[in-house]
């Protein structure tokens, strides 16, 4: 799919590479945490491609777990074991792997990359884990008694709730992010039905320990639309 000529491309992120590589803050644990519990749910799936490892602690974790674990970047600093950009993933085959995880990765694309980049998702991958960061400040009451589990939640957003990003400028998080969840256009709603063009949505979670993160489990539809992708992901969900 062409993309208009003006539209900055995915790069780099525009940090200090060295340093934020270096950094290892407790939400990239829970984050990690999050990811292997999804995983879970998914039955005995075992090959992950890992598209934005960051500072490299998932990997790590599900090799430890038994995951045959392929990581790929647009960084070269980071060290993957492929380059690229996931809006054109043509170095893998389709439905290479049983799970694809893109943690906070697709709002650093200009919007029109995003569909490309879901599109090259579902077809690579049988399942997907695609985690995205929500807009503004948040706040939360929360009530855990210690007994049955039990834990409620109130969550509050605060933010501009007409606000509207144009698609094409990295205005958010100092200039990494062109969109949010939460904004115009990319409301969880709006979202959904934007995934569900390429996946069946298995679950969908405000992550209740790290508050900027909503969470998408998903299943390609190449998976779910024919009897030979549905032979291949016999061992999953």
């Amino acid at each position: 799919m062409p993309v208009d000529r003006g539209v900055p491309p995915p790069t780099v992120m525009p940090v200090d590479r060295a340093r934020w590589a270096g950094e290892l803050p407790l939400s990239t644990f829970i984050n990690a945490h999050y990811q292997y519990r999804d995983l879970q749910t998914l039955g005995p799936c075992r090959r992950v491609l890992v598209v934005g490892p960051g500072q490299g602690l998932v990997p790590v974790l599900l090799r430890w777990r038994g995951y045959a674990v392929t990581t790929l970047d647009i960084d070269p600093f980071l060290d993957p074991d492929q380059v690229g950009s996931v809006h054109n993933m043509t170095m893998f085959g389709d439905g290479q792997f049983d799970v694809v995880i893109a943690s906070h990765v697709l709002e650093h694309f200009a919007v029109p990359y995003l569909d490309p980049a879901l599109a090259e998702i579902a077809r690579v991958g049988r399942h997907a884990l695609i985690y995205l960061p929500v807009h503004g400040r948040y706040t939360a009451l929360r009530f855990m008694p210690g007994f049955k589990n039990l834990d409620f939640s109130l969550v509050m957003n605060l933010y501009n709730y007409f606000s509207r990003p144009d698609g094409v400028s990295a205005r958010y998080m100092e200039g990494q992010h062109f969109w949010e969840v939460g904004m115009r256009g990319f409301r969880v709603r709006d979202l959904l039905i934007r995934l569900q063009r390429n996946f069946e949505v298995l679950a969908h979670y405000r992550n209740r320990d790290w508050l900027p993160s909503y969470n998408f489990v998903l299943r390609s539809q190449s998976v779910t639309g024919n009897g030979a992708g549905r032979a291949q992901a016999a061992d999953c969900l």
